[in-house]
């Protein structure tokens, strides 16, 4: 991961984002005119910056357009379902971009490494999940799938920073301490879910984490380029005067204000 090294300034980051979050904005647009359905995925190691990039990628679109999910832990009843079904309810309709933080895959990772789900049910997963992503495809839904990678040196820097700075506490679970203790085997289920998952109609495309700042310019280009979309012309508007005849503004101290400190 060379160019993980190499360092990018911080008025050059901030005016790539900028560009980046203005073509994202007129891809929302494409895709609320046009009625397309787009998912994207993120999943990836811990502290891989997973979080940062599709808070960048939410900064100036429209919540209502494009949303995020991220499921808690199931609840008995959901635990009950066909595995996909909870995923399915959160899937876009026409004209939405849904971004899931942390998806359907979490039984090949998580639930598989911690003992959450049967030998059967893992093995059922990896059998049915290709076949499902085929039907969200076929179905007219845009698929894109990042996995987020992140060296062991990185990975163990944030993780300090996330016991040791109050902003970032929140971010350190127990989850995370056992993370450290099976590494190997994390990583070992990542390599076969790729084998099973990793396919032609929906390939997994890898994004190197170690430099947070290039992995969210990396990661918003490539999404960008995978959305087929066009900038609309914007009807010009003049905005008429305020029509203020007939209303008399409450007086200000009848209102209660909050204190202004600034």
């Amino acid at each position: 991961m060379d160019n993980a090294v190499s360092k990018l300034s911080k008025s050059d980051y901030e005016n790539e984002l900028s560009r980046l979050q203005t073509e994202l904005v007129k891809m929302q647009e494409w895709v609320k005119t046009s009625g397309l359905k787009v998912v994207v995925l993120f999943e990836g190691r811990d502290a891989a910056g997973k979080g940062g990039v599709i808070k960048r990628i939410m900064e100036k679109l429209n919540p209502r357009v494009c949303r995020v999910v991220a499921l808690g832990v199931p609840t008995e009843k959901e635990k009950s379902q066909w595995y996909f079904q909870r995923y399915v309810s959160e899937l876009p309709s026409a004209g939405e971009i849904v971004l899931f933080d942390r998806s359907w895959y979490n039984r090949a990772g998580v639930e598989r490494v911690m003992g959450f789900c049967s030998d059967d049910e893992y093995e059922e997963f990896m059998r049915s999940c290709p076949e499902f992503e085929r039907m969200l495809i076929r179905s007219g839904i845009l698929l894109i799938k990042y996995w987020f990678s992140v060296s062991d040196e990185v990975q163990e820097k944030r993780f300090k920073e996330r016991v040791t700075t109050p902003l970032k506490r929140w971010k350190f679970s127990p989850m995370d301490l056992e993370s450290r203790s099976r590494w190997a085997e994390y990583s070992q289920a990542k390599d076969t879910m790729f084998s099973y998952t990793d396919t032609k109609h929906s390939p997994w495309y890898v994004v190197n984490g170690d430099n947070k700042k290039k992995a969210r310019l990396n990661c918003i280009a490539h999404f960008l380029s995978m959305v087929p979309y066009q900038a609309l012309e914007y009807p010009t508007i003049d905005l008429p005067p305020i029509n203020k005849e007939g209303y008399i503004r409450t007086p200000i101290e009848e209102q209660t204000f909050i204190p202004e400190h600034f």
